[in-house]
């Protein structure tokens, strides 16, 4: 029973806004004029979608080749850890690191102007939401791809060596094909990401001609309220995800980055000297391009006065309301995992029934749904369903937490699926050894033998939730102040010093909530070990 109510409340925190949206479309004509932004703003949703996977895959190609040529080196581990935190920095915040490298007075356009080039490049518009998609999904598809290079048994390369095979040939018959299927589940992976973009786009589009699907529909409703927009711009991009999600399934998407700490491998093609500058200057690169924002946030956060922004009564009521809403929307979105993946795991158990197969396959697809509808398509549901959320605060703020919760789900289940199933097989004999059954079970044997899970999915909902923009953009006002809300009115009024001290005080922040829930889960992955 406790499954299907969790199912019940995922669906339902779904399809209310969805069905709002469309009774709201019901009576909304597309005119010529919508028709032509809509297909406008759904052409550059797609197009900067492919150019970001395209230039993503296309370097982490060569850059995982390289990391696996060079499986020993100083510092490698350093830089694959470096790798992961893209993946837990928030939007926001990378962004404001992004404007510091490549705005009009960041380091890159002061090295063009040494070099004579007198034509600044701007980091606003489509360069600038490349860069940014770039500069975040890069890590993940080396990530994704360098483990099944890593994975090659050695006969592959002493063959390969026998038979003077090197160079282009060696990709093409060796390496390739044991990439290729990574490569093509990382390039949807990243697809999807960049499709469902927000923050960075909202930042970085810098006008009308560089605006995404959801961007649009935030300022629908936000700067020009008009319903009928929103839900045409909300229908289109239910629909693109759903797209998109078909052909990840069709693609098989991996989930599993694999053990890339290196060692010692013997490839023929992995001489020294001379051989490995080309490696050296291409991890190099790498190195730079994800680590210059991050080092860049650092600087300018503690050249910004600190203490000043420490003393800002709105800065601790901003705090307080993210801590609030992060904590609230991890208990949430945990219990919901919870719930679902012990009613998966009762459904498969025997005896089955149809029935219970269809709960089992419910509750396995219920993290995966709720990536079907974006962050903003939700909110706009439930911001039209308010009226705005004019003059009110616990209904905004519900659904802030509402909303965080289902997107934090997938996540918090992958982590909680895990360890629920090993402890079962586990301690299942022993539970029914002891004749404990029900809730006694549950607080005496389960609950303890998983906490270490729950704890990590917890901490790791409360880092998304403080880091995201997306459920607070509509709802966001001098009532409901969080900080990356702060964050970007400090950007918005261009208040750059002091949105400098809150971006590295944010990130220090989810990144410190990020390293505890990736020490949680290895220490929970040794102990199931």
């Amino acid at each position: 029973m406790a499954g299907i109510a969790a199912l019940l409340c995922v669906g339902l925190a779904l399809a209310v806004p969805v069905a709002v949206l469309v009774s709201h479309g019901g009576g909304a004509g597309l005119s010529s004029g919508q028709g032509d932004y809509l297909l406008r703003i759904t052409r550059f949703t797609l197009l900067q979608a492919g150019l970001s996977t395209l230039l993503s895959v296309a370097f982490a190609v060569p850059l995982a080749r390289s990391l696996a040529r060079r499986p020993v080196f100083p510092g490698r581990r350093w830089l694959i850890n470096l790798f992961a935190v893209p993946l837990g920095l928030p939007p926001l915040v990378a962004a404001l690191g992004l404007i510091e490298i490549w705005g009009r007075n960041g380091i890159a356009n002061k090295g063009l102007s040494v070099l004579g080039v007198e034509t600044p490049f701007s980091i606003y518009g489509l360069s600038g939401i490349l860069i940014a998609h770039v500069f975040f999904n890069l890590p993940l598809a080396v990530r994704l791809i360098l483990p099944t290079i890593e994975r090659l048994p050695p006969e592959y390369w002493k063959t390969a060596a026998n038979l003077g095979i090197g160079g282009l040939s060696l990709f093409r018959l060796v390496e390739w094909p044991a990439m290729r299927r990574a490569a093509a589940g990382a390039a949807g992976l990243v697809f999807m990401l960049c499709a469902t973009s927000f923050t960075l786009v909202l930042v970085l589009g810098g006008g009308p001609a560089a605006t995404t699907l959801e961007v649009a529909i935030y300022q629908a409703l936000r700067f020009d309220f008009n319903p009928g927009r929103a839900v045409l711009l909300s229908l289109v991009q239910v629909g693109l995800t759903l797209v998109v999600m078909l052909t990840l399934r069709l693609i098989s998407v991996p989930t599993d980055t694999g053990d890339t700490k290196g060692g010692a491998t013997n490839r023929p093609d992995a001489r020294g000297g001379l051989h490995a500058v080309p490696d050296a200057m291409l991890i190099g690169l790498g190195v730079f391009f994800v680590g210059a924002p991050m080092i860049a946030v650092i600087v300018s956060g503690l050249n910004a006065d600190i203490s000043r922004l420490l003393g800002d009564s709105l800065f601790w009521r901003a705090t307080a309301t993210s801590l609030l809403i992060g904590v609230a929307a991890a208990s949430l979105s945990v219990l919901l995992a919870s719930l679902l993946v012990r009613a998966r795991y009762s459904a498969d158990t025997p005896p089955r029934s149809p029935m219970m197969g269809l709960l089992a396959g419910l509750s396995g697809a219920a993290g995966s749904l709720t990536l079907l509808v974006p962050p903003v398509v939700l909110g706009a549901g439930w911001f039209l369903m308010l009226g705005g959320g004019t003059g009110q605060l616990l209904a905004p703020l519900a659904v802030i937490i509402l909303v965080n919760a289902l997107m934090a789900l997938p996540f918090v289940m992958r982590v909680i699926e895990p360890a629920h199933s090993s402890t079962m097989d586990r301690n299942g004999r022993l539970a029914v050894s002891l004749g404990l059954a029900g809730i006694n079970r549950l607080w005496q044997i389960d609950i303890p033998a998983m906490l270490p899970a729950l704890a990590t999915g917890f901490v790791f909902a409360v880092a998304l939730s403080l880091g995201d923009l997306g459920a607070i953009a509509l709802f966001g006002s001098d009532r409901i102040m969080t900080l990356p809300w702060l964050l970007y009115q400090k950007l918005g009024s261009y208040r750059t010093s002091d949105a400098a001290g809150l971006a590295l005080l944010l990130g220090g922040l989810t990144m410190g909530l990020m390293l505890l829930a990736d020490r949680l889960g290895n220490r929970n992955g040794s102990g199931q070990r």
